[in-house]
C-alpha cells in the first residue's frame, strides 16, 4: 500500500525518504508528511528540552515488582499504596 518517497527538508532543504513503514505509522496516528528530515526533527527536539517531558529530565525510580519480585524501575514515583510491576507482568495484567 505504502512506497518509499523522497521529500525535501523545511529547515536545511536536503532529501530525506519517507519509508513506507514510517508513512504507515503516520497515517496511524492521523499525522501528516514531514516537513523535516530526521536529522533536523531530533535538533529541533533537543533544542526544545527533549521530546514528552516538557523540557524536564525524566527521573526513573528503582522498585521491585509486586509480582515476580524482579527489580525494574518505573517513570513515576511509586506512592506506596498500590503494587507496581515490571514491564512484562504489567503487560500481562492488562490483557
Amino acid at each position: 500500500m505504502y512506497e518509499d518517497r523522497e521529500l525535501t527538508c523545511g529547515d536545511c532543504g536536503q532529501a530525506f525518504i519517507f519509508s513506507a513503514k514510517d508513512q504507515e505509522f503516520f497515517a496511524s496516528k492521523g499525522f501528516q508528511d514531514p516537513k523535516r528530515c530526521p536529522d533536523c526533527r531530533r535538533a529541533r527536539k533537543d533544542q526544545r528540552g527533549g521530546g514528552g517531558y516538557g523540557g524536564r529530565e525524566r527521573k526513573d525510580y528503582e522498585v521491585i515488582c509486586a509480582d515476580c519480585g524482579c527489580k525494574t524501575t518505573v517513570p513515576f514515583e511509586p506512592r506506596g499504596d498500590r503494587p507496581v510491576y515490571c514491564r512484562e507482568c504489567f503487560e500481562a495484567r492488562r490483557r
